[in-house]
């Protein structure tokens, strides 16, 4: 059983997956995560506390499950493709992941708090791209012309698009991978 706070994390997640931060209420936190409010408070200070917490603690999760690219792909291309791929994947957490990502984005619109957060997470990601792409340029995999930022900017863009028209029913996740894939290739050139 996880300890108090990640449960209260665990049930912000899903409650922001299914309906949205808007109207969010900590006593609807605190029931979906069997606990008090005053629990709530004394971890996490207060509502913008609890929401930048739950932002962190998406992003966690899905370093989790992303990371199995990073250790089982053989080349850096494989790495970020793989990467890629498995920010899109038929379970319940990753759903509830990019649902929750989504819902946060949204807010942080009018949100300068939760957007600065976004932002730096947004760029931790990126980076890690960026990162895939030098290493990819540097074997042979990646056209010398690439830039890595932008490269790695237009493909996160990419998966946060996608992941909301696959959410949404309105594109398959097996398109959402050909979408992906296909990026790949455009923003590093042939293999």
């Amino acid at each position: 059983m996880p300890d108090r706070p990640t449960q209260i994390l665990e049930a912000a997640a899903r409650l922001i997956a299914r309906r949205g931060v808007r109207g969010l209420r900590v006593e609807e936190v605190s029931a979906e995560a069997g606990v008090s409010t005053a629990l709530i408070y004394y971890h996490f200070k207060d509502r913008a506390g609890l929401l930048r917490r739950t932002l962190e603690f998406i992003g966690r999760r899905a370093v989790r499950y992303t990371d199995a690219a990073l250790e089982t792909s053989a080349d850096p291309r494989t790495r970020l493709t793989d990467l890629l791929l498995l920010e899109l994947q038929d379970t319940p957490r990753v759903r509830e992941n990019s649902a929750a990502w989504g819902e946060l984005r949204a807010t942080a619109v009018f949100d300068p708090d939760l957007r600065e957060q976004l932002t730096v997470a947004t760029k931790e990601w990126a980076d890690d791209l960026a990162h895939l792409i030098r290493q990819a340029r540097t074997a042979g995999q990646a056209a010398e012309d690439v830039d890595p930022r932008a490269a790695a900017e237009r493909l996160t863009a990419l998966v946060e698009g996608v992941s909301e028209r696959w959410l949404s029913g309105t594109t398959t996740l097996e398109r959402a991978h050909e979408l992906l894939r296909g990026a790949v290739v455009r923003e590093l050139g042939r293999a």
